[in-house]
């Protein structure tokens, strides 16, 4: 029996978290270091994933699938495509330097009176949170990627009500007052959206008699398993509104910018970068290759839904006073693209929204870990506290600039290859759509150059004029950022052979070609 190796990649940080969760109170410093270890270990696993995996091969690889459930028909199924592959790569990647960037978040705190702050605690819950976000990007049973994707909630919502910034203009009582306010709406928010997928999960099992996706699949295709109109628009909403609830898109989205705000840096990008991309993700595995007639009869209001996320986000980021929580709105606005992307039925814009999903996490990432970094400093998230920031810490300056540029999709840098391709792939079968959306780049533009120049130029104010500039280990979590960045903004090839030959299967279950161009190339 050939080794389980996606099984392996999600169980490590598991039994990683577990190991960290044990270890010894007094032990704190040996608790971060086994959790890095075991990030460390998990990404080599995912890196053998990735190279293991053949683009041209059948869809769905390494697969491992044993009885689990028999009398409900449930199996413990694994498989992963190209768009898989890559989200389980970025997943891998990004948790190492969460690790490392909240090196001391989870420190002893005083605040008049000790308050003891878990350390082990809260490298347990990152591992438990890469671990369920491997397996549902593994899963190819629909309860058993059920099951993840809800469970998933539980130390996120520890990771942001008890482990928040430290950061508060209004005190640590109000600030755990808002953390906790920031956690529970996240967990309903969230759970809403799991209850209603849930009585959709139910509804398709009685359906179709079994949880495989790719049973249900090829019994869609080959006309075995005829699915009533209405049935199948159903389930597609049920479905699809726990996915939008992740993803999120608006008016759905309300839950994120309290969450990003009130979590540590490393948590946000947690949640951004990590987690939200489970529920695009599954709009492309579950509602496109489930429900392919549901999701071409949705995507009218679906675009329109993603046009507003795009424009909304972006403009409640240009009138943001908080540096996290114009992140958060920013990505918002990034979510709309991806989501853009997924429904304009094209191979451009679905490879698009792929790319974006990766990129956007690194980028991301890059952003917020150096805004994180510049809060510790000051001790503040609110623009207006810093001014002249580039004069006494050039480096941290620099690299919050280049995160800021590819936030805004400069060429050169990876998200506007993404960015380009949504864009692309939405006008040709949508222009109107595709026309309206380019105005959030221009929005991205104007948030992102604002908050540089409110931050890092102009003259020093007092409370900066002392501040440190990028130590050691934090160049050690951005450089590789940047460097990835300007890679796959300058070469994007290696992800694009990995996600086209996903895509077009999935242009392919929900029939769809891409237009022809109006113009014939010259012969």
């Amino acid at each position: 029996m050939s080794f389980p190796l996606l099984t392996a990649t999600a169980a490590l940080p598991a039994l990683g978290a577990i190991a960290t969760a044990a270890v010894p109170a007094a032990r704190r410093t040996a608790a971060k270091w086994l959790a890095l270890i075991v990030s460390l270990a998990t990404l080599v696993l995912a890196a053998i994933v990735l190279v293991r995996f053949d683009p041209d091969g059948d869809r769905y690889q390494l697969t491992e699938s044993r009885a689990w459930i028999k009398d409900f028909g449930v199996r413990y199924e694994l498989g992963v495509d190209g768009i898989a592959v890559a989200l389980i790569a970025l997943t891998a990647l990004l948790i190492p330097f969460v690790i490392l960037a909240g090196w001391h978040d989870a420190d002893p705190l005083e605040t008049g009176n000790t308050r003891w702050r878990p350390t082990q605690g809260f490298f347990a819950l990152i591992l438990a949170v890469e671990a369920m976000v491997i397996i549902s990007f593994e899963a190819t049973d629909v309860f058993l990627f059920y099951i993840f994707f809800e469970a998933m909630l539980i130390p996120m919502y520890f990771l942001i009500g008890g482990f928040g910034d430290r950061a508060h203009e209004h005190g640590e009582e109000t600030a755990s007052t808002q953390r906790s306010y920031a956690a529970v709406k996240f967990l309903l928010y969230n759970l809403v959206g799991g209850l209603i997928m849930l009585a959709a999960v139910i509804g398709l099992y009685v359906v179709a008699g079994n949880f495989s996706l790719t049973e249900i699949a090829a019994a869609r295709a080959n006309g075995s398993l005829d699915m009533a109109t209405n049935t199948e628009r159903w389930l597609f909403l049920g479905f699809f509104f726990a996915f939008a609830v992740k993803a999120p898109l608006w008016p759905l989205h309300t839950w994120l910018p309290n969450a990003m705000g009130e979590a540590t840096a490393p948590v946000a990008v947690l949640i951004t970068a990590v987690v939200d991309k489970v529920g695009t993700f599954a709009m492309l595995r579950f509602c496109l290759q489930l429900f392919p007639e549901a999701s071409k009869w949705a995507t009218p209001v679906i675009l329109v839904l993603a046009l507003i996320s795009i424009i909304y986000g972006a403009l409640l980021a240009v009138g943001q006073r908080d540096i996290k929580r114009l992140v958060a709105y920013a990505s918002i606005s990034h979510f709309g693209f991806i989501i853009l992307g997924i429904f304009a039925m094209t191979s451009q814009g679905q490879s698009g929204a792929t790319l974006y999903m990766v990129n956007h996490g690194i980028s991301t990432a890059a952003l917020m870990l150096v805004a994180g970094f510049l809060i510790s400093r000051r001790g503040s998230r609110l623009i207006a506290d810093y001014g002249g920031v580039q004069k006494v810490a050039p480096v941290l300056a620099g690299t919050f600039l280049i995160g800021g540029l590819a936030t805004l999709s400069l060429p050169g840098l990876a998200p506007f290859v993404s960015e380009f391709l949504v864009l692309v792939g939405t006008y040709a079968r949508y222009p109107v759509v595709g026309i309206i959306a380019t105005f959030g780049i221009v929005l991205a533009a104007l948030y992102t150059l604002v908050l540089y120049q409110r931050t890092m130029t102009g003259p020093v104010k007092a409370e900066v004029a002392k501040m440190p500039d990028l130590r050691v280990r934090e160049l050690v979590v951005v450089t590789p950022l940047i460097v990835l960045l300007i890679f796959l903004g300058v070469y994007p090839k290696p992800l694009t052979d990995i996600v086209n030959p996903a895509v077009k299967q999935t242009m392919s279950d929900v029939q769809k070609k891409d237009p022809q161009p109006e113009v014939e190339a010259a012969k």
